[in-house]
């Protein structure tokens, strides 16, 4: 396996990850309001791989690390014949509130955030935000406003699709 298939190391990771971490054009963000506590709605979020009882057709893993910061994570989303690789890495990680991660695959680059907002004891706003650096140049950002509002509606019902789930008690 090359460092392009393993995620960059050495020297030019510090430098692959800057450039990956610029906010790109394409831009999608989801709220949801869950019905627990902040602690529980962080740990269920980044339980990585239990991200796959939510995301339609994505199968999620950590390859290095223990979910934490500097861990590297995939997202493998499969739909018939089409598959999209998701690699990142988790950058920042301040618990209860905020997990930012790197999209730095081949495909999918740019910086993503999911925060934690405590609006009592027993409800927490979630808010999901992406900035994709849209690959295919001048085809790519022409691409984008048609393909945004599948990107929102898709997030925004693996969001609820979430808070039911943690609000039921089958996740974390």
């Amino acid at each position: 396996m090359n460092g392009a298939d393993a995620g960059m190391n050495g020297q030019g990771d510090a430098e692959g990850l800057r450039e990956a971490a610029q906010p790109g054009a394409g831009e999608v963000t989801a709220t949801v309001i869950v019905n627990a506590p902040a602690p529980r709605v962080f740990a269920a979020l980044t339980a990585w791989e239990r991200q796959s009882d939510w995301i339609p057709f994505t199968t999620v893993r950590v390859l290095v690390g223990d979910g934490g910061e500097g861990s590297r994570i995939e997202a493998v989303t499969a739909v018939g014949p089409a598959v999209i690789r998701d690699e990142m890495r988790v950058v920042h990680v301040d618990a209860p509130y905020e997990v930012r991660v790197v999209h730095d695959g081949r495909l999918l680059r740019g910086p993503g955030v999911m925060r934690c907002t405590p609006m009592g004891p027993e409800r927490t706003q979630v808010v999901w935000h992406e900035w994709f650096q849209l690959p295919g140049g001048v085809a790519g950002r022409v691409a984008w406003p048609v393909l945004w509002p599948g990107s929102k509606v898709g997030l925004t019902r693996a969001l609820q699709k979430f808070a039911r789930l943690v609000e039921v008690g089958q996740l974390p």
